[in-house]
């Protein structure tokens, strides 16, 4: 921007004054007018939002069918928002559970409130009841002139809804805001030339659309350098108090924050440091860092610069880019920068000015006549321009002409007021050459357009005249006095011939010359006018309009979106509007070809069950025949609703599954003329080709449906028709081949015989699933698919869906035969998709980045457009990166490129080149690696997982994810267990302390699904198991308590049965787990699983018990605390049945321990955090003893991958050590000189170590592991 930043129109002051000393909690909402209150509905007028002020008499509620309901408080101005208080609606069941909350300070401009880093949005809890009121304290304070709240939960009993009062407290905001356009800054001066500081604190804030930018930037002649600047959308802080040379060490130190600030959302930025110490805050998230080197001080000189740097000669730091954005209250040491530049405070020093474009042309004209004459010829692409302007003398005032919408605007200024503006001509920005003729004397104008002079426009109004001596064409010069020449026009793009100024002609030679006018940045002689629209870019009838170096597709009424209208703004099926949401039948837009060249039309869609497309036609009532022979035969064309046979034939070539009913009924007239006669009758599908089978049948049969279920009237034929007796009889049934459908005519040509008649009809196509959406494929070894050439034309898009493990991996890749031109779609990093093209000029790419990793093994859906304006890279949801691009006709690969070496391994479905899908399925081919279906090396695994582990695909191989199970090892296969002597116990803390009221009702909603083990909530399933051995009763096996009164135990009896111990409320329950004695020194198995009042228990892979709870109330095990092993260490009130069982306590081994996702034993003995939660008294050592045999028998050692690089570390040590053995004897037998050999003890002699082991060994219970043959 020019340097009149200081102009109102771009420096901001949006406040009047400042906030006090007190408390920053002043209410805000109270205050406020009913026009401040916006919301997306209202249940009634006494539920409007301006009702829904705290403490008021009613409060908002929105309609029922508001889908997504919302509402919006307009503050006035803008303020610090420091808390919010909620109520319900006053006297009712309506209240607000949890909700989330948007500000800004546009109304169409919104920023979520994060309360902590990192999530996508923040609910905050609500009310419990309508009356009490619920107080919410923001985690950071922000500035907000708009807010918006958003239910995210309420209460639903007793008939309750929505219903919100609301109050927000803050106070208000002093705003100085400043616009940045990349080609200005803002220098402050250093009081006495220098700045030398122990302690600095910076604060600004600032909102753009850039990624890169400098905001400040200071330095020194001692090596000391502050910046902050925006990198790749981050925001980084360089900060160095000083190198030295001397003891070489490097002062610079570089701290990172924060993502994608390139919203255009305001971000809070503050920088506090002391001595070496700095905390670098980005909206709530803060960074500490002690900075490099060994000074405390930082020495600045000069000045510091805002907004970037700009100096003679210097537009911009070495490899920075200017700020661009703007910014709001930026803070130097408590010295407000913006604040001083409004008011032009000597300090400040702004960018030196630039000369923007400033074409113009000055002419001369005759001094004070009382008559004015212009005419001209111009022709332009542009909606407006300044075409002429001149100034009368004697200060009259002024004419202007110019164009605006494509019509002439005349308007004649006196004595600063415009006296009348008129309009004349019409669409004259259509590039063609127009004639404008304008003269003027006292009290009369008249201006004709293109020469005609039947319809001039003349104006009588009373004015004077007398001629300026100067008229400026095309804009006005930048560097004139702006007394001659003020418009409002933008500058003319186009051409203009034939001027006459005073009936007399402009010498172009004369101006090149330089003798004659004056005139900047114009070509004279010539006309460089182009035709952008010539062939029209715009795809689908989008219509072409342009500007002088620009064109803009309007796209209304297409069907299409897009810089070309390229994208179709309707789904390609039923099933894809199914998939999006919509689950409600009726009539709906489809484009089967998406941006191919087919159109939209309208099809019926059944949602009931499958999402059905329905397509009627004509021929769907009982159409007479007679009359017609083989020869002459009768033709029945099928004509389809709202829809062409193109657009038909592309909706089944992509369904899964399409039918058609078909019937015909006959009086002496045959069909199919079976056995083996030729077809008297017949119907034509797909391609035009004739098939000779009916409904009911199988494809090219030749037979009727009733021949198939042999129920034909005479069984030697295959038709009922064929048996040609003078009764009606008929032929139906499905057709159900979706390569032969749709149905496009039916042929009958046997109905001339006497008394011959014959009737057909054809039921509506339908159509379900999509097959771009389902088929899939997936890549288990390095390997391409090609296909054919893939011709883009003036635009292309290619969109497909992936899902891998991997990090790297090329999706597509087209490239010409001497790959010149090519383009590559390919997962360069966990993170990152890159579309690739050559063009050219050289090598270009699009980098989406991505804040998740892409690498999740879950479906991402990618879309790459090109077309002659641009490149578009798209992923999921993520905003687009767009990068200009030419294109050319290529070759298509999919799955790993044909030339490199980073081939995709993963799943591919929904593959699409401009609309049109792509046959994944029919490339399967399973030697090379490419298999049907989302299938990898998990399907069929060698070894499967397990003990529940999860298997990870990465679809060459396959590993286990043994987090959530009590089992370590590759395969999940190795057992933890442990040996406990007497009185020894293990507790695992689940809670440290119990749900609070606002988790638990936040979450009161929420139906746990069997396999959802929240930490601590309330849950309605448990799932436990482990193994024992023991030769001691009684003693308690398993016991896990909670805050409340709640437990479960599992009990070994003094006679060696097992039981169970459920306690849920107030209910106590009691099982026996089996009648045997399991005191007998071998593993035991148990399982217990309950979900809601079910309870199966199994013991040792038997038959499972099934025991039931009373009904009622959804039993819930509240708020698990501890788990118990060995004995029970509770503190606080035990039942006395557990008491009894607990002493002396348990003797044995307990393996694989598990209750929901908790491994007791896996946390101590295989720890993945620094402190677990585990605590132990006694003697608690690792051992198998109580291991259970496995269903599935033992993993092979030479299975195991462990086992093999074990294997090979320990062979390794082994040469080492006998190496070194050979190398220390022959050296030691060396160092004799004698004949005589000095004896050595052999190394088989010497004593083995295992005699030591065995002197010291404890008594101990012997481990082992037993083998699969025992």
């Amino acid at each position: 921007m020019d340097i009149k930043i200081l102009a109102p129109s771009l420096l901001l002051f949006l406040a009047f004054q400042h906030c006090s000393s007190r408390p920053c909690l002043d209410p805000l909402i109270s205050p406020l007018y009913a026009s401040s209150f916006h919301a997306s509905s209202r249940y009634n007028f006494f539920y409007s939002a301006h009702f829904a002020k705290l403490y008021g008499s009613s409060g908002w509620s929105p309609s029922p069918r508001d889908r997504q309901p919302w509402m919006q408080i307009d503050l006035g101005r803008k303020y610090r928002i420091m808390a919010i208080a909620t109520q319900g609606t006053f006297n009712s069941y309506d209240w607000v559970t949890k909700y989330m909350l948007l500000y800004g300070d546009r109304f169409d401009a919104w920023t979520p409130y994060r309360s902590v880093l990192f999530v996508k949005w923040c609910t905050l809890p609500g009310n419990w009841n309508y009356y009490q009121v619920k107080r919410n304290v923001f985690h950071y304070a922000f500035t907000a002139k708009h807010l918006r709240i958003y239910p995210m939960g309420w209460n639903t009993e007793n008939g309750g809804k929505i219903g919100l009062r609301v109050e927000f407290y803050g106070c208000p905001y002093d705003s100085y805001v400043m616009q940045f356009e990349g080609d200005d800054m803002v220098a402050y001066s250093f009081p006495r030339g220098r700045m030398r500081t122990l302690q600095d604190h910076y604060a600004l804030n600032f909102k753009t659309l850039e990624k890169d930018g400098i905001l400040l930037h200071s330095e020194g002649l001692q090596g000391d350098s502050i910046t902050l600047e925006l990198k790749t959308g981050r925001l980084y802080l360089h900060i160095s108090l000083g190198s030295s040379t001397v003891h070489n060490t490097n002062g610079m130190t570089t701290m990172m924050l924060g993502n994608l600030l390139d919203t255009q959302h305001w971000h809070y930025v503050t920088i506090k440091r002391y001595g070496r110490e700095v905390n670098f805050t980005l909206d709530s998230q803060t960074e500490t860092a002690v900075l490099n080197g060994e000074f405390q001080y930082l020495d600045l000189d000069k000045q510091i610069y805002v907004g970037g740097v700009i100096e003679k000669d210097v537009p911009h730091l070495p490899g920075k880019v200017n700020f661009r954005g703007c910014m709001e209250n930026v803070f130097i040491n408590g010295i407000n920068i913006i604040y001083k530049t409004q008011y032009q405070e000597p300090e400040i020093r702004l960018a030196p000015k630039k000369v923007g474009p400033n074409n113009y042309l000055q002419l001369p004209g005759f001094f004070r006549k009382n008559r004015l004459a212009v005419k001209f010829k111009f022709r332009s692409w542009d909606y407006t321009g300044l075409l002429m302007f001149t100034r009368f003398a004697d200060e009259l005032g002024s004419l202007e002409l110019g164009l605006s919408e494509g019509q002439v605007n005349v308007t004649l200024i006196t004595v600063n007021i415009i006296l009348f503006c008129l309009v004349s001509g019409y669409r004259l920005n259509d590039g063609f050459w127009h004639t404008v003729d304008l003269t003027a004397k006292d009290n009369l104008l008249t201006i004709t357009i293109d020469e005609d002079e039947s319809s001039p426009l003349k104006i009588t109004n009373p004015f004077m005249v007398r001629t300026g001596d100067r008229y400026f064409f095309g804009g006005c010069p930048k560097t004139n006095n702006t007394a001659r020449c003020v418009t409002k026009l933008s500058r003319f793009h186009g051409c203009m011939q034939q001027i006459f100024i005073d009936d007399e002609p402009v010498d172009i030679d004369v101006m090149l010359q330089r003798k004659w006018g004056r005139y900047a940045e114009i070509l004279l002689g010539t006309c460089g006018i182009t035709d952008r629209c010539v062939p029209n870019p715009c795809e689908h009838e989008g219509r072409c309009i342009q500007s002088w170096n620009d064109f803009l597709c309007v796209c209304n009424n297409t069907g299409y979106k897009g810089e070309v209208c390229h994208n179709s703004v309707y789904r390609e099926s039923c099933e894809a509007y199914r998939l999006n949401g919509k689950y409600w039948s009726g009539n709906y837009t489809i484009d089967p070809d998406l941006s191919g060249p087919l159109k939209p039309f309208t099809v019926y869609c059944n949602m009931l069950q499958k999402s059905w497309t329905v397509i009627e036609h004509n021929r769907m009532k009982s159409t007479k025949v007679s009359g017609s022979t083989m020869d002459r035969p009768y033709i029945g064309d099928l004509q389809y609703v709202n829809a062409s046979w193109d657009e038909v034939t592309a909706l089944a070539n992509t369904s899964l599954y399409c039918e058609q009913w078909i019937e015909f009924s006959c009086y002496k007239s045959r069909l199919l003329n079976t056995p083996h006669g030729r077809p008297y009758t017949y119907w034509i599908g797909r391609h035009n080709e004739s098939h000779e089978y009916w409904g009911g049948a199988f494809p090219e049969s030749g037979k009727c449906g009733c021949a198939v279920n042999q129920t034909c009237t005479d069984s030697k034929y295959w038709c009922n028709c064929d048996a040609d007796y003078r009764q009606w009889h008929s032929d139906k049934g499905y057709l159900s081949f979706r390569d032969h459908l749709p149905v496009r005519r039916i042929v009958i040509g046997d109905t001339n015989r006497t008394g011959s008649e014959a009737r057909y009809s054809v039921g509506a196509l339908y159509c379900h699933g999509d097959r771009s959406i389902w088929h899939t494929i997936a890549f288990t070894k390095p390997t391409y698919l090609t296909f054919p050439t893939f011709k883009p034309g003036t635009s292309a898009d290619i969109t497909f869906h992936f899902r891998t493990y991997r990090t790297n991996g090329v999706f597509v890749e087209s490239s010409d035969d001497h790959l010149r031109n090519f383009l590559r779609i390919e997962l360069n990093s966990t993170t990152e998709v890159i579309f690739i093209f050559m063009v050219g000029d050289g090598i270009r790419n699009v980098t989406l980045r991505s804040p998740k990793p892409l690498n999740d093994n879950e479906w991402h859906y990618v879309e790459a457009e090109i077309n002659v304006k641009l490149a578009r890279l798209k992923v999921d949801f993520l905003p687009p990166a767009i990068h200009k691009f030419p294109v050319d006709t290529m070759h298509l690969y999919s799955g790993a490129a044909n030339h490199t070496l980073r081939p995709f391994l993963g799943c591919l479905r929904g593959l699409r080149m401009n609309g049109v899908p792509v046959d994944l399925e029919g490339k399967v081919d399973e030697r090379t690696g490419i298999r049907r279906n989302c299938t990898g090396a998990c399907l069929n695994a060698s070894i499967p997982c397990r003990n529940g582990g999860q298997c990870i695909d990465g679809y060459a191989s396959y590993a286990c994810d043994c987090n959530n199970t009590a089992f370590d090892g590759y395969y999940c296969h190795l057992d933890i267990g442990g040996f406990f002597d007497v009185g020894a116990w293990l507790r695992y803390d689940i809670r440290k302390e119990p749900i609070s009221f606002d988790a638990w009702w936040a979450n009161f909603w929420i139906e746990p699904h069997w396999h959802n083990f929240t930490l601590g909530y309330n849950t309605t399933t448990d799932d436990i198991e482990f193994s024992f051995s023991t030769l001691q009763a009684p003693a308690v096996l398993l016991y896990i308590s909670s805050f409340s009164n709640d437990y479960i135990a599992v009990l070994l009896k003094k006679d060696g049965t097992l039981s169970l111990r459920y306690r849920l409320g107030i209910i106590s329950y009691k099982f026996k787990l089996t009648d045997r004695n399991m005191a007998d020194g071998f593993p035991h198995f148990v399982n217990i699983t309950r979900h809601n009042y079910t309870i199966w228990t199994q013991v040792d892979y038997m038959d499972p018990w099934i025991e039931k709870l009373i009904p009622g109330e959804i039993p819930r095990f509240d708020s698990p605390k501890s788990i118990f092993l060995g004995r029970v260490m509770e503190v606080g009130g035990v039942d006395y049945e557990i008491q009894r069982h607990n002493s002396p306590g348990f003797m044995g081994c307990i393996s694989g321990v598990r209750y929901n996702i908790f491994a007791p034993l896996k946390a101590y003995f295989r720890p993945n955090v620094t402190n677990p939660p585990v605590t132990t008294q006694g003697y608690v050592v690792e051992s198998n003893c109580g291991a259970f045999p496995p269903v599935l028998g033992y993993v092979p050692w030479e299975d195991d991958p462990w086992f093999t690089v074990i294997v090979t570390v320990s062979l390794m040590l082994l040469f080492l050590i006998l190496y070194g053995l050979y190398i220390y004897l022959y050296r030691y037998k060396g160092s004799y000189h004698t004949n005589e050999p000095k004896q050595l003890e052999s190394p088989s002699s010497s004593r083995p170590l295992t005699d030591t082991l065995r002197k010291d060994r404890k008594n101990l219970p012997e481990i082992q592991e037993e083998s699969p043959n025992e």
